[in-house]
């Protein structure tokens, strides 16, 4: 989603492939319930506080910036969601996953336990409203849940199948468990398939992507 003028309020929305899978039920299962603001398009760098013709000027360049449209590609939008973080906070909160990539055989189980950094203190590590986690492509995975936050939305999106298509799927929890596929059709003449998982903080808006690697088992 993207302002197509910052003179008028006008919004420019295009649905991702997941939102487009939603539509088509028809069953009421679209429905939007939050949303992120991001300034992606934004290049802090160019703020002059020593402008010639005042205060109300420096950040003239920063105004006058072109807007990104909508477009759908996850992982080249939205990428600096806009968070409110407690007063005083000296340091932005960042994720650690306990792994900075994943490698599964076949078939194997993981569960992640996300923790945010530099959030609230050092006495708290979690984030109260979970996390949301996103396999870029659901295929590679047999199972796909996150467990710990039982909302409306989070139940609904936990829920949720896709028809074995190159889609990716997103869940929330506080923890998120995956296992590898053990169709070997979609390997083809690879012995690996790799894609990535991005999870982001509900809370402290912090994100991380790390890649996914499934291994295949031969016999």
């Amino acid at each position: 989603m993207g302002y197509l003028s910052n003179t008028v309020v006008t919004v420019d929305a295009i649905l991702t492939k997941k939102g487009r899978e939603l539509l088509a039920r028809g069953d009421g299962s679209f429905k939007i319930t939050q949303f992120a603001l991001a300034d992606d398009e934004v290049d802090y760098t160019l703020y002059n506080p020593d402008h010639v013709s005042g205060s109300a000027y420096f950040g003239e360049a920063i105004e006058n910036m072109p807007l990104l449209e909508a477009f759908p590609d996850e992982t080249q939008i939205m990428k600096y969601k806009l968070a409110t973080l407690p007063r005083g906070t000296a340091k932005l909160p960042i994720l650690d996953l306990g792994f900075s990539a994943i490698r599964l055989k076949q078939g194997a189980s993981l569960a992640i336990t996300p923790q945010t950094l530099n959030y609230l203190g050092s006495s708290q590590t979690f984030e109260a409203g979970g996390y949301v986690a996103t396999i870029a492509d659901a295929r590679v995975l047999n199972t796909y849940n996150g467990v710990g936050i039982n909302t409306t939305e989070a139940i609904a999106l936990n829920s949720t199948t896709t028809l074995g298509t190159n889609v990716s799927k997103t869940v929330i929890g506080t923890s998120i468990n995956l296992t590898a596929t053990t169709v070997n059709t979609l390997f083809g003449s690879n012995t690996q398939l790799q894609t990535t998982i991005t999870v982001i903080g509900r809370d402290s808006g912090a994100r991380l992507t790390i890649p996914v690697t499934i291994i295949q088992v031969t016999q």
